[in-house]
């Protein structure tokens, strides 16, 4: 196939460019290279992906209507797998601008290319961070998600419920996946495990917020793209037993679905710590803060219906995890 990875010079956006390269797919990358972290580090993922032939890169602001028109147009992929977007919960307080264009705007220009190109199947990054003020545990794509506690959040909601306009109105088949904490090589370096290895190594201390009771369901880098191909073949389908007068969240009439990608497992922040210490063999210096805005106290995913659909499971245990990343960290950064 023919697949447009938008965000490709991105974390997910990269492992999953190489996935589709190594089974034998042709795979168009896009990225307008922003500089909200270190673009050296985006450089140097294109610089992985640019060793396939059956790579080529188009720098693109998303935000920009007839860039993105024209790139459809000259294109015409097969299926696209959306991952660009203006990352980061705290950001989102103090930044609502740029969440606005890329989240909101740029994902506007994505639909519109679908739905003009003809695109088989679109798949878009949504995030945990849509559960909000949920209490309920595990997150389950059935639950209502009306309550985001961020502008990052918002626009990730947003996202799933202009995808099901396009799939209502005009076909075009649209899967939301919903990402659980991800970590691993390659990692965004404003992310907790760069953070703290970064502290560790130079013996500073760690920020450790809502006084290190925060739980998250990490899920390895691998595990996340390997869930993500596997949405992708499978392109959205109507549910023949959606029930309007008790709508289903996750499903529709339309071809449109949501489903979560997590490690099932959620862990207390002191414990990933704890991993982290061993794998670069130093002890952090911790610094206890309260919890911070827009923060949630903890995220577990639950996975059955990704599993059932797909017969996907995260494989990778969070201790192979950290040292995997560790062992990268090490190699990338020679501390």
């Amino acid at each position: 196939m023919k697949v447009l990875v938008t965000g490709a010079a991105g974390f997910i956006g990269m492992h999953c460019a190489l996935r589709l390269l190594a089974r034998g797919d042709e795979v168009v990358g896009l990225d307008n290279l922003g500089d909200y972290y270190d673009v050296r580090l985006k450089e140097a993922r294109l610089g992985q992906l640019a060793k396939q032939p059956a790579f080529r890169f188009a720098r693109i602001e998303l935000a920009n209507e007839d860039e993105t028109r024209r790139l459809f147009a000259l294109e015409r992929p097969q299926r696209v797998l959306h991952l660009a977007a203006q990352p980061g919960v705290r950001h989102s307080l103090s930044h609502p601008q740029p969440y606005v264009a890329s989240n909101l705007v740029g994902f506007a220009n994505v639909l519109e290319g679908c739905r003009h190109a003809g695109v088989e199947h679109l798949v878009y990054a949504s995030s945990s961070s849509v559960y909000g003020g949920n209490a309920r545990q595990p997150f389950s794509v059935h639950h209502g998600v009306d309550h985001p506690i961020s502008l990052y959040a918002a626009t990730k909601k947003s996202n799933e419920l202009m995808a099901h306009a396009y799939a209502h109105l005009f076909g075009v088949p649209a899967t939301g996946l919903r990402y659980f904490t991800v970590y691993g090589p390659w990692g965004r370096p404003d992310m907790a495990p760069f953070l703290f290895a970064r502290a560790i190594l130079e013996g500073r201390p760690i920020d450790v917020f809502n006084q290190g009771r925060m739980r998250r369901d990490f899920t390895y880098v691998d595990d996340i793209a390997e869930g993500t191909l596997r949405a992708l073949d499978r392109p959205a389908r109507a549910d023949t037993a959606f029930d309007p007068a008790s709508p289903d969240p996750a499903t529709s009439s339309a071809p449109w679905r949501i489903y979560n990608i997590g490690n099932h497992e959620p862990v207390e922040l002191l414990r990933f710590i704890e991993l982290m210490e061993e794998a670069f063999g130093r002890k952090a210096v911790k610094n206890f803060l309260p919890m911070q805005p827009g923060d949630v106290a903890e995220t577990f995913a639950d996975v059955e219906a990704l599993e059932r659909d797909t017969g996907f499971r995260p494989g990778v245990s969070l201790a192979e995890g950290v040292r995997r990343f560790a062992e990268w960290y090490r190699a990338y950064y020679k501390p």
